[in-house]
């Protein structure tokens, strides 16, 4: 990944924000509140702390949070929180294709890049169109990222800590 802070900035916004907002709604307000911070806390040292390829998988299952509550949102109606829902996930897409490393990851990150532009351009047809069969594509596409990133390899320097990330090659 070329820009790991901007990616780490929003995983931690897309992750751990609605994890945070979600247990308000489950229970009595302090105790929400309490779990709260403390899974807070939890994600984003596991952001901040995350090697690249954490950090795709940590992307990868925020953009499949965020599609699966907004297939929740469609069928409840909520047309607002399932925009948002639907913008979060294209957000990290977006992410995700800017920073691609296509020096390094040759036909693997021109093919990933052609993926994330066309979930894309499926959640802006959900959206538009308030239909949930894109969303349900998207949905397995992003189960089947998942699935394939955990064979990846984690990158020696994920070992030693001090020393510095460089850009990842989708080429494994």
């Amino acid at each position: 990944m070329q820009s790991s802070n901007a990616a780490k900035e929003l995983v931690t916004e897309t992750v751990a924000v609605p994890y945070a907002a979600a247990s308000y709604a489950t229970g009595s307000y302090q105790m929400a509140a309490r779990a709260d911070v403390v899974q807070s806390q939890y994600l984003e040292a596991e952001i901040l702390s995350a090697d690249p390829v954490k950090l795709v998988a940590l992307l990868y299952r925020g953009a499949l949070d965020a599609v699966s509550a907004a297939r929740r949102h469609l069928k409840e109606g909520d047309i607002r929180e399932r925009a948002r829902r639907i913008n979060q996930a294209y957000e990290i897409l977006l992410e995700l294709v800017n920073t691609l490393d296509h020096s390094a990851g040759g036909e693997m990150s021109r093919n990933l890049a052609e993926l994330y532009v066309y979930m894309q351009a499926q959640l802006l047809a959900a959206n538009s169109q308030q239909a949930e069969a894109p969303l349900a594509e998207v949905e397995k596409l992003l189960g089947t990222l998942i699935e394939g990133w955990k064979t990846v390899p984690v990158p020696e320097t994920a070992a030693n800590p001090d020393t510095p990330y460089e850009a990842i090659s989708c080429s494994y």
